[in-house]
């Protein structure tokens, strides 16, 4: 097969060209076009591609033809006037250059330059250099089904991409070259319509039929009928009838939608009142459900209004009965006083002796001596109402108000007195509470000084009693938490290490030896707490693993004074 030759044609004075332009066209493993990539370089001008029969210069427009036009309008090698489907997109992915016919059967078949184990490419960069735009399309091609159709996918980028340097190198994978395409300002497509609507709105081609004309162009060796060949490929078609029918379609429609609205508008002027009438109703409603727990409230409420007023009414009768009380035992005392006068006149007149001077001294003394005991008497009172600010009454309504009020003073103080009593017994309560936690603490506080760790005392006691028990020595069983301690130098990660192994620190270290007896003896005694316990067995040290430097493993050692310091 020879070569095509590239001949370049200006028809343009100017060298800036306006729109996009074939810039370049490779082609790898592309027909007859095998083994290398295969470059024709337009240069965005006009081009003559010309070579004998066979050179290849249907295949190099079949691959345009391909980047352009979807699969399924595409009329291979028909720029070479073959009326058949001689060649498909098969035959160009897979190379075939010949037939050889079978003697056998007869029968021939087409003979490939490759096989499924091989890729092909094609790629074509267009360039704008009115705007200095740059847009690349290729398609890659591969043999999936070995009777059916290559597999491709489609690659579009706004700029510059080759064969040779983005389309190579990749290993056996496609998957591989299709992930490495994937890069800012390239996309990878799987089917030709978002590939075709993405480099049509680059190149502002507002129609597909555009392309077909493209097509019809790119392979037409004649034209019968001019308009024929115009109205097929130039003009879009129009059906009319459809459109009408939609129309009319479309105006049942907003005729419906119109009558709806009506609709709805009369629906809610019609259910406008009703709502307003419904919030009426539910405002009053909530209105007499008020005023009846009102009207239901006002027999408890009178009750106790008129309860404060008897209990003033009995406190005022209770006042006025106190006084008439004192005024009726006056009258009687002085009724009393007075027959005994009447008597003792009597009897005075009747004996008309001597004897009455000496009853009259003996009368008076007595009643200096109760004078001065009142006085007395008046004198304290008098006292203890200065004491509390006070003065005494002089009369004895005054007198009763007092006592009443001081009587209110005394029951009030007994109360307080009450109260202060059951509080000074709740702090005596919480002080031997609080006692009883002060000596816990303090037990605790010698237990801790008496150990080497801060393990719990419940967990001392009960491996104290497993070693009595089995008559074992404590130091054979230590706690984890006895063995470890953090670094001096990471003493930073001391507290934070303590609450991360703190479960792990109150596990019991059980010799090899002495575990079947220690879980017979578990499993057997009640504890009353809970105790985690592990088998250790004695083995040769080995190296830590190789560990991070912020590791906790790196921030913990063991303890000097342990016996597993070895």
């Amino acid at each position: 097969m020879n070569e095509p030759q590239s001949l370049g044609l200006d028809f343009v004075a100017d060298d800036t060209l306006s729109g996009f332009r074939l810039q370049r066209l490779e082609v790898f493993n592309w027909g007859t076009f095998d083994g290398r990539v295969w470059t024709l370089n337009p240069d965005g001008r006009n081009a003559l591609l010309t070579g004998d029969i066979g050179s290849g210069k249907s295949t190099l427009v079949d691959a345009v033809t391909t980047l352009l036009v979807p699969a399924q309008r595409i009329a291979y090698n028909k720029a070479a006037g073959a009326d058949s489907r001689e060649r498909t997109l098969r035959s160009y992915v897979l190379g075939h250059y010949k037939s050889e016919r079978n003697e056998v059967s007869g029968t021939a078949r087409p003979v490939a330059l490759r096989d499924h184990n091989h890729y092909s490419v094609i790629l074509g960069v267009f360039h704008n250099a009115g705007y200095d735009q740059t847009v690349t399309l290729a398609q890659v091609f591969w043999i999936k089904d070995a009777q059916g159709q290559p597999a491709r996918f489609f690659v579009a980028a706004e700029r510059d991409l080759s064969i040779a340097n983005d389309f190579a190198h990749f290993g056996s994978d496609i998957a591989s070259l299709r992930k490495r395409l994937r890069r800012p300002g390239s996309e990878v497509f799987d089917s030709f319509p978002p590939y075709g609507a993405w480099f049509r709105r680059r190149f502002g081609i507002d129609n597909e039929q555009a392309l077909d004309l493209f097509h019809q162009t790119v392979s037409m060796k004649s034209v019968g009928n001019l308009t024929d060949f115009v109205r097929s490929h130039m003009l879009e078609p129009f059906d009319v009838e459809p459109r009408i029918a939609a129309l009319i379609g479309h105006f049942d429609d907003l005729n419906r939608a119109h009558e709806a609205v009506l609709k709805a508008k009369r629906q809610v002027a019609l259910l406008s009142p009703l709502v307003a009438n419904g919030q009426q109703h539910a405002a009053l409603a909530l209105q007499v459900e008020e005023l009846r727990n009102c009207r239901e409230a006002l027999t408890a409420y009178f009750a106790s209004l008129k309860l404060g007023l008897l209990d003033k009414r009995l406190a005022g009768l209770a006042e006025d009965w106190r006084r008439q009380d004192a005024q009726v035992r006056r009258g009687e005392a002085q009724r009393d006083a007075q027959r005994a006068q009447e008597g003792e006149l009597k009897q005075n007149i009747a004996d008309n002796g001597g004897d009455r001077l000496e009853r009259l001294a003996a009368e008076i003394r007595r009643l200096d001596h109760e004078c001065q005991a009142r006085q007395r008497k008046a004198q304290r009172y008098a006292d203890l109402l200065r004491a509390i600010g006070d003065a005494p009454g002089t009369d004895e309504a005054t007198f009763l108000d007092q006592r009443q009020r001081w009587s209110s003073l005394a029951e009030e103080a007994r109360e307080r007195e009450a109260t202060l009593q059951n509080e000074l017994t709740e702090h005596g309560v919480s002080l031997r509470q609080g006692k009883l936690e002060h000596d816990e603490l303090a037990a605790e506080i010698r237990s801790l000084k008496a150990r080497r760790s801060n393990i719990p005392a419940e967990q001392v006691a009960m491996r104290s009693a497993l070693c009595r028990a089995l008559a074992l020595s404590e130091d054979a069983m230590p706690f984890a938490g006895e063995l470890l301690q953090v670094r001096d130098d990471e003493r930073d990660w001391e507290g934070a290490a303590e609450r991360l192994l703190r479960n792990f620190g109150l596990s019991l270290l059980v010799p090899d030896d002495d575990y079947a007896q220690v879980a017979e003896w578990v499993d057997q005694t009640q504890l009353r707490g809970r105790l985690v316990y592990f088998r250790i067995r004695r083995s040769t040290r080995k190296e830590l693993p190789d560990l991070h430097r912020d590791s906790l493993a790196r921030k913990l050692s063991i303890k000097p004074d342990s016996p597993y310091y070895d």
